[in-house]
């Protein structure tokens, strides 16, 4: 299932949709055999699991706790994960996936430019972290409590998007489109912009800044770091549509 190729673009972050390929990649461990079902109960399972761990954190929670919350019976459980490491692989298995799929396929018409390319990088991961919130902060927050080879996988998972914003910057420094010394820094400097808006929802919130003021606002910022203080026409931090085929 190519999320680029999905439309509308959002419905692939649907909870159902990200069970569905879940389901394809874990289907030789998954001991349930009609697909609708599977997916179903999948989502219950990992909407009790992110809902729980936000409460009171991965480590502290039960797999009775999860059969409860999710409605299954602790056998019903056991056909779809035989461990909490299971289960965290499955979550953020998904994480890692869709955010590599997604912004490793930018459109046509930004791929060689990469003002416009890093624009569409910002747009699109914020927009991406907005839809799978739960998601995201479950990855990020907990990472501290994984198991080692769990928290590995996390911080690799940053390391990748880095690597992507990385390469966008290489291209934007070897076109004389940006200014900088230090390409790999810079890429580790954005990252936490991008976090932001899902880590710390509740100060935005309060503050009254709305998703697409805070894509214009990372984008303005990114823009001026990158380009020495000047603003660029070619820049535009707020791109209409984000990926497509």
């Amino acid at each position: 299932m190519n999320l680029a190729r999905r439309r509308p673009w959002t419905n692939a972050f649907s909870t159902e949709a990200l069970c569905t390929r879940i389901l394809e990649r874990h289907r030789a461990s998954i001991r349930v055999q009609k697909p609708r079902i599977a997916v179903a109960n999948l989502a219950r399972i990992i909407g009790a699991t992110l809902t729980l761990s936000n409460k009171q954190g991965f480590h502290a929670t039960t797999l009775r706790q999860l059969a409860e919350a999710s409605g299954l019976s602790m056998g019903g459980l056991y056909t779809y994960i035989d461990s909490k490491p299971r289960l965290l692989s499955m979550i953020l298995g998904e994480v890692a996936a869709t955010a590599t799929e997604v912004l490793t396929a930018p459109p046509d018409d930004v791929r060689n430019d990469a003002h416009r390319h890093l624009a569409w990088i910002i747009a699109t991961h914020i927009r991406m972290s907005e839809a799978m919130q739960p998601w995201f902060v479950f990855a990020f927050m907990e990472a501290k409590s994984f198991p080692p080879a769990e928290r590995q996988r996390a911080i690799d998972m940053e390391a990748t998007t880095e690597k992507i914003i990385a390469n966008v910057l290489r291209q934007g420094v070897a076109s004389g489109a940006f200014a900088i010394d230090h390409v790999g820094l810079t890429a580790s400097l954005i990252k936490p912009l991008l976090q932001d808006w899902y880590v710390k929802r509740a100060k935005y919130r309060k503050r009254g800044t709305s998703i697409d003021g805070y894509i214009d606002g990372v984008g303005a910022f990114v823009n001026a770091a990158l380009s020495g203080g000047r603003a660029s026409a070619g820049f535009r931090p707020r791109p209409k549509q984000m990926a497509h085929p």
